[in-house]
């Protein structure tokens, strides 16, 4: 198992707004569970409490300086010298691997309102990372390579909930592929807690796909 006893792990809370860290330990380990010590948030280390049911996404890197992902719920506590939580915890199977480059990019055809010199459209994406979008813009053909844009990203998670995001982005290339025309923006004016709410629907969208193979 690759999550093992000792090893530090971060903590977020899942596909939500908030943007505070936490830190913690594996203290002991099952075939579908984790213990942890109760964490600290980063910022202040101040411990904090999590209710039993509480989504949250779980990062670490091992013995190899492999980093890896996984999303786990609360599922209860314990006090044995030192009071711990218990996660669930698929194993292996369960984690993503974090890849080294700085973004991922998923597959996904997530509704964009692009603006530019006052012009609107309605567009669909092709792909999505933290660090840009590629578009559909076969039926926007004053979009043009170089061109900055405005961008309005409709981020839907698993959980039902809409995140909108506002992005400023410039056209790197457009290119043609089966009838189909695609641009592909950079982005280059985003809000930190912004790219960090495309970074978790990325993740959670590699799960997706992994479930549906």
């Amino acid at each position: 198992m690759l999550l093992q006893v000792g090893t530090t792990v971060i903590i977020d809370k899942d596909f939500t707004k908030d943007s505070e860290k936490y830190r913690s330990k594996v203290i002991d380990a099952g075939d579908d569970f984790v213990m942890i010590d109760y964490p600290i948030e980063i910022e202040t280390g101040k411990t904090v409490f999590f209710m039993d049911g509480t989504q949250l996404l779980v990062s670490f890197t091992d013995k190899l300086k492999m980093s890896y992902a996984f999303k786990t719920e609360v599922r209860g506590r314990k006090l044995e010298g030192v009071p711990m939580l218990k996660l669930s915890y698929q194993g292996d199977s369960g984690l993503i691997k974090i890849q080294r480059r700085e973004f991922v990019r998923v597959e996904t055809a997530i509704d964009v309102a692009v603006e530019k010199d006052g012009d609107h459209v309605q567009l669909v994406a092709e792909d999505i990372s933290a660090g840009g979008i590629a578009l559909n813009i076969t039926k926007a053909t004053f979009i043009q390579s170089e061109d900055v844009l405005s961008l309005l990203i409709v981020l839907p998670f698993a959980n039902r909930e809409m995140e909108y995001v506002k992005v400023e982005g410039q056209v790197i290339r457009t290119w043609e592929t089966e009838g189909v025309t695609i641009a592909s923006v950079k982005f280059w004016a985003i809000n930190p807690l912004d790219r960090q709410r495309i970074v978790r629907f990325c993740f959670e969208r590699q799960l997706q796909m992994r479930n549906e193979l």
